[in-house]
């Protein structure tokens, strides 16, 4: 059994995730409002609504763009000069934001 206490000691030196600021997320979130909506809701189903989303997600599709796991080339352009911390900063914001409405089942 002395795996589980090396896990324990692995899990917390981990750096944690980076809280994200959604006050700044506001205002770099300025160039997503022509496609996402100002506040994250789309008017067109074209767009994902960004609102309401789970934080975790936001941040792991943009790092997915950014990396090029995920494939869309304006999504890429547009997460390309994202630091992490504008990825945090985005996903708090938009997260915070009223919009998709999550059914508890």
């Amino acid at each position: 059994m002395k795996i589980l206490p090396l896990a324990l000691l692995a899990l917390l030196t981990m750096p944690l995730a980076q809280a994200g600021d959604a006050v700044k997320g506001k205002e770099k979130s300025t160039v997503c409002a022509a496609c996402h909506g100002a506040d994250g809701n789309s008017a067109s189903p074209d767009f994902p609504k960004l609102a309401g989303q789970h934080e975790d997600y936001i941040v792991r599709a943009l790092t997915d763009y950014k990396a090029g796991k995920r494939k869309n080339p304006i999504m890429m352009g547009m997460a390309a000069p994202l630091s992490k911390e504008d990825v945090a900063d985005l996903a708090a914001y938009f997260s915070a934001q009223k919009g998709l409405v999550i059914v508890k089942r």
